[in-house]
């Protein structure tokens, strides 16, 4: 009876022991694609590519030519139409990363963090030394506002498999709801199971 005593907690370890994770602490930049689905080289890739070619674009140098600065963007919503789960914050900060990296485009707040920059600038209005309280009404405002959707396309047959992702993004001129670019971008993963 002792010995089945003794022997008992040893298994029970040795089968807890071998369902341990190994995890392996990699390097971020690293291109790594598991499951075939939309991942963080994908958003990093297409974000930067698309930025590339909006700023090769004639809207930017006809925006500063006209206005003697460069423009300034409001990044609005990325809709995921995919059957993927895909965050669109993520690739709407890698989007914004691209611009304010380039040194040709001011970025400016959107929504929640707007409202919540307001919301500090109003409780300084009451609790901050005059000399360091910012002031009402001098925010920066859009000249352009970019838009786009993540959509994609299964083809599947037996054990194999391609998705085509297909982002597509639009900048507008706030001021007059003129479309000055369209950017387009696929991406197409074969995965076999």
């Amino acid at each position: 009876m002792s010995k089945i005593k003794l022997t008992f907690p040893i298994i029970i370890m040795l089968m807890m022991s071998s369902c341990a994770h190994k995890i392996t602490r990699i390097d971020p930049s690293k291109q790594i694609d598991l499951s075939g689905r939309w991942n963080d080289t994908d958003s990093k890739l297409v974000a930067d590519e698309m930025i590339k070619d909006a700023l090769q674009r004639p809207w930017s140098g006809n925006f500063t030519a006209k206005a003697n600065r460069k423009p300034a963007v409001i990044v609005g919503s990325i809709k995921n139409k995919t059957d993927e789960h895909i965050d669109p914050n993520i690739f709407i900060k890698n989007l914004e990363i691209a611009f304010i990296n380039s040194d040709n485009i001011s970025v400016v707040q959107s929504g929640a963090q707007r409202n919540e920059l307001r919301d500090e600038r109003n409780d300084q209005q009451q609790f901050s030394s005059e000399e360091t309280r910012k002031q009402w009404g001098k925010e920066k405002g859009a000249d352009f506002m970019l838009n786009g959707v993540i959509s994609s396309i299964i083809d599947q047959y037996k054990n194999q498999k391609t998705v085509t992702y297909q982002i597509n993004i639009e900048l507008t001129d706030l001021e007059t709801n003129e479309k000055v670019w369209i950017g387009e971008k696929q991406i197409k993963k074969f995965i076999k199971n």
